[in-house]
């Protein structure tokens, strides 16, 4: 005979071990400025009664949901589905299955399309990093600039039947890859992201130089493919402290000063990393998920500025 099943609440009072993924989103709801994003997106959120029929879900719980979908790499079905199938995601969503209403996948669509038209990524994002000035985390003193590739679909089989025409192909030492580039300024001390551009991959990351900067730099750190005398001469002029690392001369081979120098500047830069990491290994992003750069920029706002809070969350949690 079939033991009989235990109720759902009683079960995870019992549990004598707290899983990593509600470990996780214990964490993120701890550091999430809530207040702010909520009073942000407020205004362009539908009212009750607005245009008849259902009332809307819950503006918090459809932020967090889409933060769920963000985090989790999730489509809009499979984010359905999995409010369905997870205990600790409708727990962090504020859901009570048999009491309210899980969002169906529409209902999540046109929750993520709606940040998009408004350009609320990129208020989000900004909000995120005024959270954390607030907080004392981000400095603005020194900048470290780097790219990373985002591959895209390559295939033809597809409605259009034909690859992204905003994405394009580069080389990177032997192998080709077919995407965009997001090109970051993070910050020196925090590790944060504090400046976000997108690209098709052929770009040249030197090219983005000045759309990552702020501005205010006492320190700029970036590896060779940076390298500049004009932009050099005119930082250090100003007092700024050039952390490119050295190039050796065509043909030639680095100064063994030179060498030092650049061990010293990958000691500093090793943390814009970290950033990608995220991403990519924790949220799962290692390919972009619509077409056309716009709305994959979009995206990648989101994922950054939940991606700082991630990052910082043991100092804000302090």
């Amino acid at each position: 005979m079939p033991k009989q099943p235990a109720i759902p609440g009683l079960r995870d009072a019992m549990k004598k071990k707290v899983a990593r993924r509600e470990q996780f989103l214990a964490e993120m709801d701890a550091v999430v400025p809530w207040g702010r994003l909520l009073a942000l997106i407020a205004p362009h959120y539908p009212k009750a009664g607005s245009k008849g029929g259902r009332p809307p879900m819950s503006l918090e719980t459809m932020l967090r949901v889409y933060f769920l979908q963000n985090w989790y790499a999730l489509s809009d079905p499979m984010a359905e589905e999995t409010l369905y199938d997870s205990e600790a995601m409708r727990r962090f969503a504020g859901i009570e299955l048999g009491d309210d209403r899980i969002p169906d996948e529409t209902t999540i669509l046109n929750f993520r399309h709606l940040p998009e038209r408004h350009g609320l990524t990129e208020a989000i994002f900004a909000d995120v990093n005024a959270h954390l000035a607030d907080k004392g985390i981000t400095l603005r003193s020194g900048t470290l600039v780097d790219a990373t590739i985002i591959n895209a679909p390559s295939s033809t089989k597809n409605k259009a039947g034909a690859r992204d025409p905003e994405m394009s192909s580069t080389k990177k030492g032997n192998t080709w890859h077919f995407g965009m580039k997001a090109h970051v300024g993070v910050d020196a001390e925090s590790g944060t992201v504090h400046s976000l551009e997108t690209s098709t991959a052929k770009v040249h990351d030197s090219r983005i130089w000045d759309k990552v900067l702020h501005g205010e730099e006492s320190s700029v750190w970036a590896d060779k493919g940076y390298v500049s005398a004009k932009r050099e001469a005119a930082f250090v002029a100003v007092g700024g402290a050039w952390g490119v690392m050295r190039k050796a001369p065509k043909g030639g081979k680095l100064h063994p000063e030179d060498e030092t120098i650049n061990r010293i500047i990958a000691m500093v830069r090793a943390r814009v990393e970290h950033p990608f990491r995220v991403l990519k290994r924790q949220f799962g992003y290692v390919k972009t998920r619509y077409r056309g750069l716009a709305k994959n920029r979009a995206q990648l706002l989101t994922l950054f500025a939940l991606g700082n809070l991630f990052l910082v969350r043991r100092r804000l949690m302090a």
